[in-house]
Parts: C-alpha cells; sequence; structure tokens
C-alpha cells in the first residue's frame, strides 16, 4: 500500500459477502444514472482486481447481467445487497459500493456519470483499474 492508502473492509447487509479493498484515503466515485444504479443508489469505487479481495461468502454471490452481459453484478442471494460487481467499463477491475464499506473514506468527491449515455461516456473511466 502507498502512504496515502487504506484497506476498507466491507460487506452486505447480513455479512454472508465480506472483502477488503486498497483505496486512497480521499476517494474519487461515481454516481451513475443508469438503471440499474439509480435504482439501486450504488456508489462506484472501482479499482484494480488486484486491490480487492474477497474473504469470505463466494458461496451466497449470485450473479445478474442484462444488455451485453459484459457486467457481473454479484449480489448476496441472501440480503439481496450488492456490494461489488465486474463492471462493464472496467472487466479487468472490480467496482467496489462505497455504501457497503463498514468505514467512509475520510474524505470523498462524489463525480455525476452519466451512464445513460454510457457508450459515450465509459472511456473516462477505463483508467481507474489500471493504477
Amino acid at each position: 500500500m502507498g502512504d496515502s492508502a487504506v484497506l476498507y473492509q466491507g460487506s452486505c447487509h447480513c455479512g454472508a459477502v465480506q472483502f477488503e479493498v486498497e483505496a486512497d484515503a480521499d476517494i474519487e466515485v461515481e454516481d451513475c444514472n443508469c438503471s440499474i444504479c439509480s435504482k439501486s443508489g450504488y456508489l462506484h469505487l472501482i479499482v484494480p482486481l488486484r486491490k480487492f479481495n474477497l474473504l469470505a461468502g463466494e458461496e451466497q454471490l449470485q450473479t445478474y447481467t442484462f444488455n451485453s452481459g459484459v457486467a457481473k453484478h454479484r449480489f448476496c442471494g441472501i440480503c439481496g445487497i450488492k456490494p461489488f460487481y465486474i463492471p462493464r467499463s472496467n472487466p479487468d477491475g472490480v467496482d467496489v459500493n462505497v455504501n457497503c464499506l463498514d468505514t467512509r473514506p475520510a474524505s470523498m468527491t462524489v463525480v455525476k456519470f452519466d451512464g445513460q449515455n454510457w457508450e459515450q461516456n465509459a472511456h473516462t473511466l477505463a483508467h481507474k483499474s489500471q493504477e
């Protein structure tokens, strides 16, 4: 971890799915207006796969796909919460729901992302899984 890196713990609502993610103390997250993110209230923290570790609950995870089928929306089969998923914009990374972290980052900048026009905007996220 770097000097400003923090190892955050997170989980679904019932606690069956538990994970940890390495990210900066001061993070930038996306608030997407696409159909699934709007309905679920998801706040996106996209990280390289190597910065994410599933600690428990693989057997409880279900996968939902739609449209292109590239994004793998993973959710707990017990409580239904989606704590992380493999995003279409960054299939080589992980997108963690900041709302599922046990402790909120000390500083967080929320950036609006126009997911309703995903094709025109997805390129702005590609770098997030490459850090």
